[in-house]
Order: structure tokens, then C-alpha cells, then sequence
């Protein structure tokens, strides 16, 4: 297979994506010899809770990283409200995977949560009052204010992934995207969080998450963007959380009753 190298992921599309929070085109990203992801399109709707969804290795993390600049890929080209990513930056808040995360290191959960005011804080890290409300009224909102001295790794997991939720809350950014935010969290804070992002959509933000709970698509989400190393689809809940795009993403992954049922539950 004959993959280019690109030669500016941050050069937007020529068409008009100023109205859109996350445009990525022709991406692909390869690992070794085989592609994770392969000439992928992406489009997130503004104001939307968009779920990108696939089997275990059908690049969905991957596709996050590459649209944010974390990794590097081979070609494609991200645009974010119409300009390129690296000019964006302070309009993205970005949770990674707990897994991802080195919990060991010695530092306060209001810490965690001030790392999100980097912008206001500045090189000399000056906290003020001000800040510290802030940060607190984050905390607030997922239910960690009690927590605010604890170690971050004193935490249980579900705990960790609401700090840094909340760390994300105090960047005040547009777009908002998450991998596998409910992966390993218990259910209060599965409930927990989901009310937080839905309420992000209520202020107009775009929410995009990685995810892996089919059940709760239609549930949790308007909009769906499944993948398996190539674009399947991508659209409404309502019209592209289909039995064929399933079946078409997962193949023989997913019982045929399970996915009829999956399909069904979100018409």
C-alpha cells in the first residue's frame, strides 16, 4: 500500500468549515506496515454529542490523537472552526484515557484541576483567588470538592476520570474531546459524567468521545461516527446507528440479534 507522507496537517480543506468544530480529511496513520487509520473523513456537527464507535483496533483512539496533533500521521488534514489545529489549541479541552495517565506522580487533585487555567496561570503559575474559584466551581460540578487536597492517586479510577473532567471544565474550551471517558468508572460516575457533557451541549459546547458501550449510544448521543481502520458512516443516531452500518463496522463481532436489537433501541 502506498501511503504519502502530508506535508501540513494544519492546512484546512478549501471548503468552508468555519462553522465547524472539527473537520478532518483523508487521514491516515500507520503503525509499522498496516494502517490503523486509512483515508479517514470526519465531520463533527457544531453543538453536538458525537460518539465515535468500532471493534477493538478499528482506530478510533488513533483517529483522536491524529486529529489532535498527539501523534503524528502519515497524511490528512485537520481543520478546527475553520482553521488549522495548531492555532486552536486553546479552544480544545482533551481527556485522555486513564490508562494513558501516570497516576503516581505526586501531585494534589485542585493541582490536577488548575492545570486547566495553564492560559490565565501563565509561565509564572501565579494563582490567584480568582483561579482558585474557579477550579473549585469545576470540582464542583462533578462532585469531587471534598477531594480537592487529596493525592491524585489516592483516587479510585472513577474518581481520577472526574478530575479530570473537571480539569477540562476550567479550560473553558469549545470542543471538548474525550477517549473512553466511561471505560473502568463506575456507574454513578458513568451518570455522573454523561450529565456534565450533556449539559456542555446545552451551553453550546461540541462534545466528541471514543466509545465502547454500544447500548448507550442512542442514550447518550445525537451523533455517531462509526470506523474500522476506514470510515463506515457517520451521521444522526437516529439514521446511521443502523443494523447495516453495524454489521458493516463489526461484521461477525456482534451477534445478529444483538445488533438488531442495538439498532432498533435508537430509532
Amino acid at each position: 500500500m502506498n501511503l504519502k507522507l502530508a506535508s501540513d496537517l494544519g492546512t484546512p480543506p478549501t471548503e468552508d468549515l468555519s462553522g465547524v468544530p472539527l473537520a478532518v480529511r483523508g487521514m491516515t496513520v500507520s503503525y509499522g506496515q498496516k494502517p490503523a487509520v486509512f483515508s479517514v473523513d470526519m465531520t463533527i456537527q457544531n453543538g453536538s454529542m458525537s460518539a465515535i464507535i468500532g471493534p477493538n483496533g478499528a482506530g478510533k483512539s488513533t483517529l483522536l490523537k491524529a486529529a489532535l496533533g498527539v501523534i503524528k500521521p502519515l497524511a490528512g488534514r485537520v481543520s478546527v472552526y475553520g482553521k488549522p489545529l495548531k492555532s486552536q489549541h486553546h479552544r480544545i479541552a482533551y481527556v485522555p484515557q486513564r490508562a494513558s495517565v501516570d497516576w503516581d506522580f505526586p501531585t494534589r487533585v485542585i493541582d490536577v484541576v488548575l492545570m486547566g487555567l495553564y492560559r490565565e496561570l501563565g509561565l509564572l503559575r501565579r494563582v490567584r483567588t480568582s483561579h482558585m474559584e474557579t477550579a473549585m466551581a469545576c470540582l464542583d460540578r462533578v462532585g469531587m470538592t471534598d477531594f480537592a487536597e487529596r493525592q491524585i492517586g489516592q483516587l479510585s479510577g472513577g474518581q481520577q476520570q472526574r478530575v479530570f473532567l473537571a480539569r477540562a471544565l476550567a479550560q473553558g474550551a469549545d470542543l471538548y474531546l474525550l477517549d473512553e471517558p466511561f471505560a473502568g468508572v463506575d456507574a454513578a460516575t458513568e451518570k455522573a459524567i454523561i450529565a456534565v457533557l450533556k449539559s456542555l451541549k446545552d451551553d453550546g459546547k461540541t462534545v466528541v468521545a471514543v466509545h465502547h458501550d454500544l447500548a448507550t449510544v442512542s442514550d447518550y448521543f445525537d451523533q455517531v461516527f462509526l470506523i474500522n481502520t476506514r470510515k463506515v458512516a457517520e451521521g444522526p443516531v437516529a439514521t446511521t446507528f443502523t443494523a447495516e452500518n453495524l454489521n458493516a463496522a463489526y461484521g461477525g463481532r456482534l451477534a445478529t440479534a444483538q445488533i438488531d436489537r442495538l439498532a432498533v433501541s435508537a430509532l
